[in-house]
């Protein structure tokens, strides 16, 4: 592994040639070793130019593939990345955080990654760079299945992006697990709601976590809170079994179905009233 500086180009030419694999954090790479020995050209993202940055440019907030956990935590960031911010706190410990990467998160594709349903509800797209130019892609179509990611061999994720418009909406993120730090998730939940200025709800973005192979958003409750009023409405108790039907938990060690269901349920009601409660009166910040 190659501990200097490189350019995205100088990375992407050695991936092309073949023989490399790429690293980002390395905090699933290196345990899922066990005593095997790590690949011998493993490309650093951390050394790659420019890939450290979190930044605002052409009306998108880009994040870059070795921005850590850390870094998303104290950046000032607008008021919609609180779900992400949130998520970034319950990824594994400190110092897990200190070098687990977002993009590494997104990449491992586990169906209870922690960052996935905050940046679903952020409508995140990821970049995707080779030599001969670059994509954008929607987080929902990048991840394709249970440790699936829509990537060529000679690809880089190079940043997540996700639009500035949805600066000033008010979101939250909330995780259960067997235990309350260090825990593999029995289901998460992401929401954001964005109103006009008589607090009538405009969009609305709910993800789910930990309950489908592949973390998904619930259109329907989404379209069941547009134009919904803050002030005179419990919008918990719009949350009802028909918005749940796309999804798919599974019995496991740490839950059952129907127990991540009723969690889910109950999780998401409690978000939802706090979103409202945060925009009447204005604590959403």
């Amino acid at each position: 592994m190659d501990c200097g500086e490189l350019s995205l180009n100088e990375a992407l030419t050695q991936l092309a040639g073949g023989g490399s694999r790429l690293l980002a954090g390395g905090t699933d790479y290196y345990p899922a070793l066990n005593d095997a020995s790590p690949d011998r050209r493993l490309i650093d993202l951390r050394h790659v130019e420019g890939l450290s940055n979190i930044e605002k440019h052409n009306g998108f907030w880009r994040i870059g593939a070795a921005v850590t956990w850390s870094d998303i935590i104290s950046a000032p960031l607008p008021a919609c990345f609180n779900c992400l911010k949130q998520a970034a706190r319950e990824v594994g410990s400190v110092q897990i955080q200190n070098s687990a990467t977002v993009v590494g998160n997104i990449c491992n594709a586990s169906p209870a990654a922690d960052g996935v349903p905050a940046l679903l509800a952020l409508n995140a797209q990821i970049e995707v760079t080779c030599l001969s130019g670059s994509r954008l892609s929607p987080l929902s179509e990048f991840i394709t299945g249970v440790r699936k990611i829509n990537l060529s061999a000679n690809e880089i994720v190079t940043a997540i992006v996700i639009p500035d418009t949805l600066s000033d909406d008010v979101s939250e993120f909330v995780k259960l697990g067997a235990r309350h730090y260090l825990v593999i998730s029995i289901v998460m939940c992401a929401s954001r709601i964005q109103v006009d200025s008589n607090n009538v709800i405009t969009d609305a973005a709910i993800a789910v976590g930990a309950c489908s192979p592949v973390a998904q958003r619930l259109s329907t409750l989404e379209n069941a809170l547009l134009g919904q009023t803050c002030n005179d409405l419990q919008w918990h108790k719009l949350v009802d079994a028909q918005h749940y039907k796309a999804l798919s938990p599974i019995d496991d060690v740490r839950a059952s179905a129907q127990y991540r269901i009723h969690a889910l349920s109950v999780l998401l009601q409690r978000q939802l009233e706090n979103i409202r409660q945060k925009i009447i009166t204005g604590s959403a910040s």
